[in-house]
């Protein structure tokens, strides 16, 4: 069959591997972080505010564009059912992005088609579909600039993309700065439309920052920086670089500081980077972008000890993809690299992956969901405070005003931090008081235990362990093999 009647192909590995990754629904598998963007979107929806308790502005969540996706599913669909059709726009639109940059790098459609399905099934990729998140919305504009942008060469596209990806997460700067960048020394010229496409797009998302809000930088940005700031010197630097680089270049998190299996997938990545170019190509131009991207994204977010899971997912798919190709495109045993890869890393990942989102769905959505709708059947008024972290499912389920400890959903938090970070918690449990605590640690044994047992009262210990059951032998060894969750104790104001 010739390629012209194959032109429908990569479109059918489109639809197909949507639908294969629709399984992963069952798990029930989002992100915490998730839960705030869709409180923020509902109370948009219910106040007519962007922020988190009330009528109180906060950029509480991280991407204001996803914000406004989700307010319209939560329009259509209403709030008990908007969940699983947002997860499949999101897996729609990541998959269709993965579609365009098999067009920007491969000819044949056999090939593109083998490509959307072993990218798409990826741990990383598996995620931004299921998550909850905004980066299958991401992936598809960043995508979608290269191809029509760039591939396509539509100006347009590159001066009205930019305004969206930023409006996503403010530092798709990254990626769109490192396209610039390319596109400058491969071209040897100055591409104004995209210049002014930036320029829009950081002044819509600082303008609408700072008109909206009182701020230039997003809050939640603000929050973690003053939360997890450490002064390090240069040694404790290294040090922190080498144990937790391995850990998020790759897509498989083992335990320790040493990861054998991300370093070598980390030196083959190279290697077929590095035979890629050497073959001149006009697609060598976006193997330069996705490649040199992922490397500065890793590297600054590492270096800014940025460990939250999200920050790399995009960049680890892109670094893969140098892989993909080069077996894809050999000519003599093709077949044999092929079957190796899907046999010794493919489906090893998947099984990792599918492994992982069991275990984390039943601590995320079984154990900690099951907190929140204890709480908001135990207190029906729901102006009433809780103090916590994180701010994701209990905030959500329980519908209660909610202080973080981080300070992403409440500023005071990050006042008090930078006043005394030493005694912040205690600081701001005595002076907001807030109705009911939720804590890891037991706080009647810790040394200022005696204002704990004069003021609020212990109501229930949530204990990961009585979560790990299943009517199925498989699922309850996953439970128990990999347990997901903390142990809790939630206090309740008695005074």
């Amino acid at each position: 069959m010739s390629e012209t009647k194959n032109l429908k192909i990569p479109i059918y590995a489109v639809l197909f591997t949507v639908i294969f990754k629709l399984l992963f629904l069952f798990t029930h598998y989002i992100q915490e972080d998730a839960f705030i963007s869709w409180r923020v979107a509902q109370n948009l929806l219910d106040y007519g505010v962007i922020g988190f308790n009330g009528n109180t502005k906060i950029s509480a969540s991280t991407t204001h564009l996803y914000v406004f996706v989700s307010y319209i599913f939560n329009l259509i669909f209403g709030k008990e059912n908007f969940i699983e059709p947002l997860l499949i726009f999101n897996s729609i639109l990541f998959t269709i992005g993965s579609f365009f940059l098999s067009h920007v790098l491969l000819k044949s459609n056999w090939q593109k088609a083998i490509f959307i399905f072993l990218i798409g099934i990826l741990p990383p990729s598996i995620k931004i579909s299921i998550l909850g998140m905004e980066y299958g919305i991401l992936f598809f504009l960043e995508m979608a600039l290269l191809y029509y942008g760039f591939h396509k060469g539509k100006k347009w596209v590159q001066i009205i993309l930019p305004v969206f990806i930023l409006f996503t997460r403010i530092d798709t700067v990254i990626f769109l700065g490192t396209v610039f960048l390319i596109d400058l020394f491969w071209n040897k010229k100055i591409n104004w439309p995209y210049i002014l496409g930036g320029i829009l797009g950081i002044a819509a998302v600082l303008g609408f920052n700072w008109i909206y809000f009182g701020e230039v930088i997003n809050n939640t940005i603000v929050a973690k920086k003053i939360a997890y700031d450490n002064h390090f010197t240069l040694v404790q630097n290294i040090e922190y670089f080498t144990q937790n680089f391995a850990n998020f270049w790759g897509m498989l998190k083992l335990p320790g500081d040493f990861n054998p299996v991300t370093i070598i997938i980390l030196t083959f990545e190279l290697l077929c980077f590095v035979y890629l170019i050497r073959q001149k190509n006009k697609r060598n131009y976006f193997l330069w972008i996705i490649f040199i991207f992922g490397w500065i994204k890793q590297v600054i977010f590492i270096s800014q000890k940025s460990l939250f899971d999200w920050y790399y997912w995009v960049p680890q798919i892109l670094l893969f993809v140098p892989v993909l190709i080069f077996i894809l495109e050999q000519k003599a045993k093709k077949k044999l690299w092929l079957s190796l890869l899907i046999i010794f890393y493919i489906f090893p990942m998947f099984i990792f992956q599918t492994v992982h989102a069991i275990a984390t769905g039943n601590g995320e959505w079984n154990y900690r969901r099951h907190i929140g709708l204890f709480l908001n059947t135990y207190e029906k008024d729901k102006n009433q405070w809780i103090f916590l972290e994180p701010a994701g499912y209990i905030p959500y389920f329980s519908g209660l005003k909610t202080i973080d400890e981080v300070g992403l959903v409440d500023k005071e938090v990050q006042r008090e931090i930078q006043k005394d970070k030493a005694n912040f918690w205690m600081n701001t449990v005595k002076k907001r008081k807030p109705k009911y605590l939720l804590s890891y640690e037991d706080l009647y044994q810790r040394k200022d235990a005696e204002y704990f047992r004069l003021h609020y009262r212990l109501v229930k210990e949530f204990r990961i362990k009585d979560h790990l059951k299943s009517d199925y032998k498989l699922i309850e060894k996953i439970y128990i093999l990999k347990p997901s969750g903390s142990d809790y104790n939630l206090y309740e104001r008695i005074d």
